[in-house]
């Protein structure tokens, strides 16, 4: 907590104030990623090329995994329901990806028949991976690269 108010540049009392545990910080904490993922979605639907636009939040997604599991490890730990504070920024997350995956199909860069379930299937199972198996970014890219070649169209 102390880290914290020194980053903030407040007092102690501040930050104690507003998150009272170690526990109301790692929440705030992945809430606060959650709305920056969303924020980096939006930001992305500007991009010219929809198809790394979506590859690339994709792979975001994939790095931010394992950052997102150990806070998220830690407030189970704690007794603390994560999934019961997220729903709403879960929901704009997968919205986001939505958006990102129609666009990069109007483009091109993505096969048509590939709907978001299986989108959010293969984006569950990258996470996955990368978090229980500590990814390297080779490894990772090598990975991810089988997956991208899996969604994008057959000519």
């Amino acid at each position: 907590m102390r880290a914290v108010a020194q980053g903030a540049g407040v007092g102690l009392g501040t930050i104690y104030r507003h998150l009272p545990t170690r526990e109301a910080l790692y929440e705030a904490i992945l809430l606060d990623r959650m709305q920056r993922l969303t924020e980096r979605a939006a930001a992305l639907r500007q991009v010219e090329d929809a198809g790394a636009a979506f590859f690339g939040f994709f792979t975001e997604i994939v790095d931010n995994a394992s950052r997102m599991k150990a806070m998220a490890d830690a407030l189970a730990d704690a007794g603390i329901d994560v999934k019961a504070g997220l729903p709403e920024s879960g929901s704009a997350v997968r919205s986001a990806v939505e958006a990102l995956l129609i666009r990069a199909q109007q483009a091109g860069a993505v096969r048509n028949d590939l709907h978001i379930p299986e989108v959010l299937a293969l984006l569950g199972a990258s996470c996955t991976a990368a978090e229980r198996n500590r990814w390297e970014p080779e490894l990772r890219d090598r990975a991810l690269g089988v997956v991208f070649d899996g969604c994008r169209p057959r000519h």
